[in-house]
């Protein structure tokens, strides 16, 4: 049995070994990957930046392109604005001369004209409420305030008869 554990333990101690040697290869091998990276990655790292530079100019480039087109359509927009005021002013005039023309009256004058209706209106209706007053004044005055006594030499009337107006008074007697 002591020849075994013997083995065993020299078992053990190469084992111990091998695994020494290739954990010492890994960690060489990491190193290595390490410092290629960091190689490599410092290029790529400068190439990165010098692309990121790039594209920062050209984005500054169309910012300022995009407000130079901003301001400039809103200066157009102004100026337009204005020329669209005049040429709607312009062609109103025109409108309104023409309709002129033909005889058409303006807004203000039919304005002018409609008032002048109200007022005519207004000054018939106190018309026609001053003749109908004056009508009924008049007709009021015209009926007697008590019958007057049948005239003395005419003959007493029958039932129903009409009473006898100036006319038929003045021809002799009543009509039947």
């Amino acid at each position: 049995m002591t020849k075994n554990i013997k083995e065993l333990e020299q078992e053990e101690e190469e084992l111990a070994r091998a695994v020494r040697s290739s954990a010492q290869q890994i960690w060489q091998a990491g190193l290595g990957a390490f410092a290629k990276a960091q190689q490599a990655g410092g290029r790529e790292f400068t190439r990165l930046v010098r692309d990121g530079s790039e594209l920062q100019k050209r984005a500054r480039q169309v910012e300022d392109a995009t407000d130079t087109v901003a301001r400039k359509a809103e200066r157009s927009s102004r100026r337009a604005s204005g020329t669209w005021g005049k040429l709607e002013q312009v062609f109103e005039e025109r409108v309104a001369r023409a309709l002129a023309t033909i005889g058409v009256p303006a807004r203000s004058e039919m304005e002018a004209l409609n008032g002048r209706i109200d007022e005519l209106e207004r000054m018939l209706a106190e018309l026609a409420g001053e003749h109908l007053r004056r009508k009924a004044q008049k007709k009021a005055l015209a009926q007697p305030a008590t019958k007057a006594a049948p005239a003395q030499g005419t003959a007493a009337k029958a039932p129903g008869a009409r009473p006898a107006t100036k006319r038929t008074a003045a021809k002799g007697g009543a009509a039947g």
